[in-house]
């Protein structure tokens, strides 16, 4: 029974003291995230080669307090950039394509401190991929190259760990230009 009433008490002051965070990201706040990527969304297999990693930047706007109590949202422009190649060789002469994509969309986010300096968020991206890819090497023989769009879109889920007031580091999952994005933020 000690023991139940123990942890009962554990758990009533650790949701207290949850419920009494501090918002990292309010309305007003401007946040440039830089990130690099870690695993491609985009190409895979096993003549696939990165060129380039991943690498993403946007700039949020806190334009809402008080959602669910102490949520925010914030809005987004986004550009994302992810170069990969796809190689083989035959006869001893290396030929391939080498593929770029660039993401340019809009981000919408929600943002609720769990944490004390942890700003945990969720949003949705909505925006165009800008494909296009060339020919390299000499045993396919056409220098062929092409370009083309697509509507681009993402779920992604992160948080920024403020180590002072205006520089955090940050981590989200998702889909978009990688699986797994590592960067800095930087509060203005």
């Amino acid at each position: 029974m000690k023991k139940l009433l123990l942890s009962l008490l554990v758990v009533v002051f650790s949701l207290t003291q949850l419920l009494a965070q501090e918002s990292t990201f309010k309305q007003g706040d401007k946040v440039l995230n830089l990130g690099i990527g870690l695993g491609s969304t985009l190409y895979s297999g096993s003549y696939y080669k990165a060129g380039f990693p991943p690498i993403s930047a946007s700039l949020e706007f806190g334009v809402k307090d008080g959602v669910l109590d102490k949520g925010s949202i914030g809005i987004a422009p986004y550009l994302g950039y992810s170069s990969h190649k796809w190689e083989s060789t035959y006869a001893g002469s290396a030929y391939g394509w080498k593929y770029t994509n660039i993401i340019v969309g809009a981000r919408g986010v929600f943002h609720y401190p769990l944490v004390n300096k942890l700003d945990t968020y969720t949003g949705l991206l909505l925006g165009y991929n800008i494909s296009s890819n060339k020919e390299y090497g000499n045993y396919l023989g056409s220098n062929y190259s092409a370009s083309s769009g697509g509507v681009a879109y993402s779920w992604f889920v992160g948080g920024r760990y403020y180590f002072s007031d205006k520089f955090a580091g940050m981590l989200e999952l998702g889909y978009g230009i990688t699986y797994l994005n590592l960067g800095i933020a930087l509060k203005f």
